[in-house]
């Protein structure tokens, strides 16, 4: 047999994927003869995962892109957010039967305060101790007296047992089981059932839902980035802020999908309008994609670096959104000078700000920033209500970073809320800007069922101010003038 005859010349396509030419002796390599051998099975693979992807796309485009372009909803995550509950019921059910089978006592949060307080004023309580303690007139009391001491020691220990500041600074603990090992300290009576469905639990939110959210993020935020750069070439115009509002709102809501975020808005007809104010309490990054998710709004913000500095050259390019320099930021008079430009031009779209400054755990809301109150604009008031049950929204900026956290929000089974549109509010003939924002901000708290604080949210980083301090002692020593006064008219 000949040497040419013995070679054979051709081409192969290996692994499905390429071609190769060879040229090599067939009788002496058995090699090549393997490789043909499981070249359909190499195909097949390809094959399979073609279909795979494909399977995937269509139901990301049909289930999720698609409805998020349109705002419309299947049903399916309120379907799923069920489910979940009547899993929860039954796992924290199970928990209880088995601490009880074991004599054990289960740990419960405390939802309200350690201490129950009336609601009275330094110079009752002052006096209430003063006629426990003697049986002297009260009004011929006008000086000092060592019973008053018990007074300020009681209202020290009192802060110290239940602290109503710093509480608020962490994750709220839950009564029930989410089958989160972060949400619980009852994990030590999980039965083999429960141990069974919370590694289920874990491959299902791990191993499905990551990656799907991983996929959704990536391209709300690819597509936010890459249309509104587009939508920047066009000429400032109706049908530009058209587009904008269009891109924006279907980004933001495929964003919130990312998240299997269940949002619930009440009162509609009292949505921000173009050059008014939007302020909302804070508890976490993700407020603003709720919010956007169902409104166009001005961002308000730092002019950032990396990943995010890009995403907000790109919104700046199709909307006015307002971005400081770092060295901008702490000069106030420039700050609000262009807010107050923006809210005055009616055609522009209303600005969005957290005035707490902070994140808080959705508990309460704290002290609000006078500076958004101070430039006239008409207010809208919106509260913002999480439910823990599903996954804890709150960002403890102290303990984790953005990654960790969004990692924690993206592999918690859902994110659950409530949205309330208040009435707007304008501020009052003879009000201060102080007065104005503490008045928005009960109103916030009323809605949200959230606990009204005065305390600055800046307490999460910072010492307690020497004028917390003095506002006791001014009220002490008020009480004594005033009372020196009465009898001095008497």
């Amino acid at each position: 047999m000949k040497s040419g005859e013995n070679a054979l010349r051709g081409r192969v396509k290996m692994s499905g994927c390429f071609w190769i030419d060879f040229s090599v002796n067939v009788w002496r390599s058995p090699v090549l003869w393997m490789e043909l051998f499981f070249n359909p099975f190499d195909n097949l693979l390809c094959i399979l995962l073609g279909i795979s992807f494909t399977v995937w796309f269509t139901l990301l485009l049909v289930f999720i892109i698609v409805p998020a372009i349109f705002g419309v909803s299947f049903g399916i995550r309120r379907l799923y957010m069920k489910t979940l509950l009547k899993i929860f019921e039954w796992a924290t059910l199970r928990i209880e039967r088995g601490a009880k089978e074991k004599n054990h006592h289960l740990y419960k949060p405390y939802s309200n305060a350690i201490i129950a307080r009336e609601p009275t004023s330094l110079e009752e309580e002052i006096k209430e101790i003063r006629r426990s303690g003697s049986n002297k007139d009260l009004d011929s009391v006008s000086e000092f007296e060592m019973s008053d001491i018990f007074y300020f020691a009681r209202r020290g220990v009192e802060s110290i047992m239940d602290d109503e500041v710093t509480k608020r600074f962490s994750a709220e603990e839950l009564e029930s089981w989410n089958l989160l090992t972060r949400s619980n300290n009852n994990f030590h009576y999980i039965s083999l059932r429960l141990t069974v469905l919370w590694w289920l639990g874990l491959l299902i939110r791990y191993g499905i839902l990551l990656p799907l959210r991983v996929t959704l993020a990536f391209t709300g935020v690819s597509l936010l980035v890459f249309l509104t750069s587009l939508i920047g070439l066009l000429q400032n115009g109706r049908m530009k802020n058209v587009l904008s509002e269009k891109v924006h709102l279907m980004c933001y809501r495929i964003c919130v999908r990312a998240l299997t975020a269940i949002i619930t808005y009440h009162d509609s007809e009292n949505k921000p309008k173009n050059g008014g104010i939007c302020v909302a309490n804070h508890t976490s990054p993700i407020d603003v994609i709720i919010l956007a998710s169902d409104g166009c709004y001005a961002m308000v913000g730092q002019i950032h670096g990396g990943l995010m500095g890009v995403i907000q050259r790109s919104m700046v390019k199709a909307c006015p959104h307002i971005w400081f320099e770092r060295s901008e930021v702490k000069d106030r008079h420039l700050v609000a000078k262009r807010l107050s430009n923006h809210v005055q031009d009616k055609s522009k779209l209303p600005i969005l700000i957290f005035p707490e400054g902070t994140c808080i755990n959705n508990t309460s809301v704290m002290m609000f920033k006078k500076g958004s109150f101070d430039i006239g604009a008409t207010v809208y008031p919106v509260a913002i209500k999480y439910d823990p049950r599903f996954g804890d929204a709150f960002w403890n900026s102290s303990k984790f970073g953005m990654v960790s956290y969004l990692l924690r929000m993206m592999s918690s089974w859902a994110i659950v809320c409530s949205v309330w549109y208040l009435p707007p509010m304008s501020r009052e003939e003879g009000e201060d800007a102080v007065q104005f924002a503490n008045r928005v901000k009960s109103a916030i708290a009323r809605k949200g069922g959230l606990v009204d604080l005065l305390w600055d949210g800046g307490l999460k980083r910072e010492k307690v101010k020497d004028t917390f301090k003095e506002e006791q002692q001014k009220l002490y020593s008020k009480m004594l003038v005033g009372t020196q006064e009465d009898r001095s008219r008497s």
